[in-house]
């Protein structure tokens, strides 16, 4: 039996999957990391810590396996999308890496619309410029930090700084350059445009490459310190995102997932760059090959209700917490939360809101406001289904990874308020899975990646609508859109406070 690897690099730890040719799961760990938030808006991480908990994943990975190092034939990444990485002349690292949830980048997102204009930016670029982005994040440390910028030769994203340590080979995929804001989108090669209107060199840029191309095997050093045979060939990978899409078998027109991790997504199939979504939503490509995806981004799904259980339930686990919120009524009892603990990005790119419970009553208990937290973020999501259903879109079935697809009444109500079919297969994997199939594909095993997922990605349950809860839920979303609108000046004018 031959096996593959993916690993995928999340915000607070790398994942590890070692998977057979079947798309069984033989294997899988994680390692953790910290987050470095020295202020409000600031979110760092110490890429050393992610290449030294990769490298000890990878060696826990082969002290349990039983087989020969050498049946493990490929190897290949999901990443945190966004994170810069800034390499000196030796590549070494010049500072900690910026993260996708950093916001510190307001004022550089307004020189970039100075600078370029917001039509030409999404001409190029088909995306708007926002804080969570890799551009603004370049220009933030040549704005703020010179003497470090003056030093950095090159950027990467956090993948990418990882597979060049494993393989001494340094690249970047389409699909994170897609969210760099760099990216020429049409003629797939770095905007030399842009980088002259800001002032950066486009000898910054990385070599790009396809997800799927093999970019070398890992060297003697990584060979040593976690077993794998030194006939691992190693895959370049994708964006998490892209990862997940391919995890989840979005790989054809009609098809849709909503992942619910940290931060939250609701993704669609695009079979070409063409589509004009004004930048209500991302436009990437796919990490598929000549492919796109549109999406939609709560920066706070998964987050929102960790910070839910850690501030109120600090000792239970998320059972617990969620133990009892199908005995709460659709509406919970009249209580409203909206997801923005962080800012919000679709549909409204604003890092300064902040999140609220609307309609508390003294009659409400824990359970409620449990339950209107996974409404709320449902319906931020919502919000991402509604756009492409305006653009002409059917989204009738829907696959459901992360951690919005471990609950069975979370699972329900996103059918309610999507008002479509939820699927989950029987062995969700999310990005890891997307990576893990990368390398299968590139290793040959199957001759397109729909044919991978054929094999790899079985249906386990689908959930479908209640209609009489899509009706209530129809009437709740409208009033859910309209607190983004009457808390917007609150959050202004409490950002001093902050």
């Amino acid at each position: 039996m031959k096996y593959v690897i993916g690993v995928d690099l999340g915000t607070s730890a790398v994942k590890l999957l070692l998977v057979n040719q079947q798309g069984d799961v033989i294997q899988e760990l994680s390692k953790d990391y910290p987050l470095i938030q020295e202020k409000s808006g600031f979110s760092e991480q110490n890429p050393n810590d992610w290449v030294g908990q990769t490298i000890a994943g990878l060696s826990d990975l082969l002290k349990h396996f039983e087989g020969d190092p050498g049946d493990i034939e490929g190897l290949s990444f999901s990443g945190q999308m966004h994170g810069l990485v800034l390499l000196d002349e030796n590549n070494e690292v010049v500072r900690n890496a910026i993260l996708w949830n950093d916001t510190r980048t307001t004022s550089e997102c307004n020189e970039i619309y100075e600078k370029i204009g917001k039509e030409r930016l999404l001409r190029i670029t088909k995306n708007l410029a926002l804080e969570g982005f890799t551009l603004p994040k370049i220009l933030w440390v040549k704005n703020n930090e010179p003497n470090l910028f003056n030093k950095a030769k090159r950027f990467v994203l956090p993948k990418d700084y990882v597979r060049y340590r494993l393989t001494g080979h340094l690249h970047m995929d389409y699909s994170d350059a897609a969210g760099t804001l760099l990216l020429d989108a049409n003629e797939k090669n770095w905007s030399k445009e842009i980088c002259d209107l800001l002032n950066v060199d486009v000898a910054l840029c990385p070599p790009l490459v396809e997800s799927h191309e093999e970019v070398g095997f890992i060297t003697s050093e990584i060979v040593k310190k976690t077993g794998l045979s030194p006939s691992t060939r190693v895959f370049v990978g994708g964006a998490d995102n892209a990862c997940g899409a391919i995890g989840a078998g979005i790989l054809e027109e009609g098809k849709t997932l909503a992942s619910i991790g940290t931060s939250g997504v609701v993704l669609t199939y695009e079979e070409n760059g063409e589509k004009d979504f004004q930048g209500k939503v991302h436009y990437f490509q796919h990490a598929a090959p000549n492919a796109f995806y549109s999406m939609g981004v709560t920066l706070a799904a998964g987050h929102s209700l960790t910070w839910f259980k850690e501030t109120f339930a600090k000792n239970e686990s998320f059972d617990d917490l969620l133990a009892d919120v199908d005995s709460v009524p659709v509406g919970s009892d009249g209580l409203l939360f909206t997801p923005y603990i962080v800012g919000e990005r679709t549909p409204h790119v604003d890092a300064a809101i902040r999140g609220s419970f609307i309609g508390i009553d003294s009659s409400h208990q824990r359970k409620h406001f449990a339950r209107a937290v996974l409404e709320g973020i449902t319906f931020s999501l919502n919000e991402s289904v509604e756009i492409f259903r305006e653009n002409g879109k059917r989204i009738n079935k829907i696959i459901s990874i992360g951690g919005g697809a471990k609950n069975g009444t979370w699972l329900q109500m996103q059918a309610d308020i999507f008002y479509a079919n939820v699927v989950i297969y029987q062995s969700e994997q999310g990005p890891g899975m997307g990576a893990a199939m990368l390398a299968a594909y590139g290793c040959g095993w199957f001759s397109t990646l729909q044919e991978c997922a054929e094999e790899f990605l079985k249906v386990d349950k689908m959930y479908k609508p209640n209609v009489k809860n899509v009706e209530k839920y129809q009437t709740l979303f409208a009033l859910y859109k309209q607190v983004y609108r009457a808390t917007e000046r609150l959050s202004q004018g409490l950002l001093e406070f902050r």
